[in-house]
């Protein structure tokens, strides 16, 4: 077997790739009804599709959504392996600022809190996230404290660039081919709704989108989005008695209607729930937004159910037409995809072992754009990626932990055999 001789000009290299995409503004907006949802998604787009021009990929194109697609042609002498595929999302998640995001590195972390903001004071402590202290001794790079970081997914991005990268630096390396996708508008649920998987191409893939080391998934929640909108009377405080119909006091009358122990903060493992993720009201209209989710195809079927139950309920004692609810399917569960195909994870699971990695295939309490894709026709469990405490200023990933997606990567590529 072919040692991966990772050295510091290609672990600097992989820092520096991951510092640039994170510095690109790139949030995608659940409000917005095209593809990419925001223009700013662009600019990464069109960096990363020069990029791998200039590397060298074969037939590297994007298209009119911002879905980036290149190849890494097959080095064997008989060239009938299936093509494999590596897949991740460029855009960042709407639940925190993303703008202007300024990377703090710090070399062989001691232990003990970071003072990620001397202006502010914001730090990262041990006391607050213990995983912290499995990175002592290792390279980190964390926020400012002011933004999140974008490790999710841009570590997945930097990660299979540079492993496409060493591999077309390191010819001796025999793989089949390889096909590469980016995403936007994962973090919004659409990441994968105009991927093209014939023109990709590939057998079946892996999305490059977890977090912890070892991390290994395919099975995750099946997942919907709602928006109740409640409709009130703005009248004159002075002459409001028997008029006015306060629309954010009713919202805040429905939010309580839902079980308040089925929230992402009471639940864990297998347990669903729903989760309020804004809410925007005046006198006149009030706009609620929950995500829906559940392991169980039955269980998230009844949580569907019973949310709009609540909106006839509330209209029954409100008035007809006082609220109104809409349910999208965002994704599905994708274990049964995977029924006679398990090789698909027993390679990734050796690619970990080969890289002295223990996997830890466990349920996704969530979703990447794999889930969809599986549904698609192209079979996509989920690979760390190494970022931890995503979507907030307390976000960070260790350079060792994505180098270690890089070398899982080239280890999947070298053992993908005929199925």
């Amino acid at each position: 077997m072919t040692t991966i001789d990772f050295n510091l000009e290609w672990k600097l290299k992989l820092q520096n790739r991951f510092i640039t995409y994170a510095k690109i503004y790139s949030t995608s907006d659940p409000e917005s009804e095209t593809t990419p949802s925001t223009e700013r998604q662009w600019n990464i787009a069109n960096y990363i599709f020069e990029e791998l021009n200039a590397l060298g990929l074969s037939d590297v194109s994007i298209d009119e959504n911002g879905y980036i697609y290149a190849y890494l042609p097959s080095n064997l002498e008989q060239d009938d392996e299936p093509t494999v595929g590596f897949i991740a999302h460029y855009d960042t998640s709407p639940d925190f600022s993303g703008e202007n995001v300024n990377p703090q590195i710090w070399d062989d972390y001691h232990g003990g809190d970071l003072v990620l903001n001397q202006q502010t004071g914001f730090t990262l402590s041990p006391s607050k996230f213990e995983s912290l202290k499995d990175y002592v001794g290792k390279t980190l790079i964390t926020t400012d404290g002011t933004t999140l970081l974008g490790a999710d997914d841009k570590a997945g991005v930097a990660e299979i660039v540079t492993a496409a990268e060493f591999l077309l630096a390191h010819p001796e390396i025999k793989h089949s081919r390889i096909a590469i996708g980016f995403t936007p508008d994962e973090e919004i649920g659409r990441g994968a709704h105009k991927f093209d998987v014939e023109k990709f191409g590939a057998k079946w893939a892996y999305t490059m989108d977890g977090g912890e080391v070892g991390e290994l998934e395919y099975e995750n929640f099946n997942a919907a989005g709602a928006v109740v909108k409640i409709h009130g009377l703005s009248v004159h405080p002075g002459y409001a008695y028997g008029k006015m119909i306060n629309a954010a006091l009713l919202a805040a009358e429905f939010v309580r209607m839902l079980p308040e122990h089925e929230t992402p903060s009471t639940t864990k493992s297998f347990e669903g729930f729903y989760h309020l993720t804004d809410l925007k009201a005046d006198v006149s209209e009030a706009k609620i937004q929950y995500i829906i989710r559940d392991h169980d195809h039955e269980k998230f079927e009844q949580r569907k159910k019973f949310i709009t139950e609540k909106v006839a309920e509330f209209n029954k004692k409100h008035g007809e037409g006082t609220a109104e609810i809409e349910v999208k399917e965002q994704y599905r569960n994708m274990k049964q995809q995977f029924e006679g195909k398990m090789h698909i994870i027993d390679i990734a699971e050796q690619a970990m072992k080969d890289a002295n990695i223990e996997p830890k295939i466990k349920a996704i309490r969530g979703g990447t754009d794999g889930a969809q894709l599986s549904y698609m026709g192209l079979p996509c469990p989920n690979i760390f990626a190494g970022g931890i405490n995503f979507h907030g200023p307390y976000e960070y990933v260790a350079l060792e932990s994505m180098e270690k997606a890089v070398k899982v990567i080239i280890n999947i590529a070298k053992a993908v055999k005929k199925k």
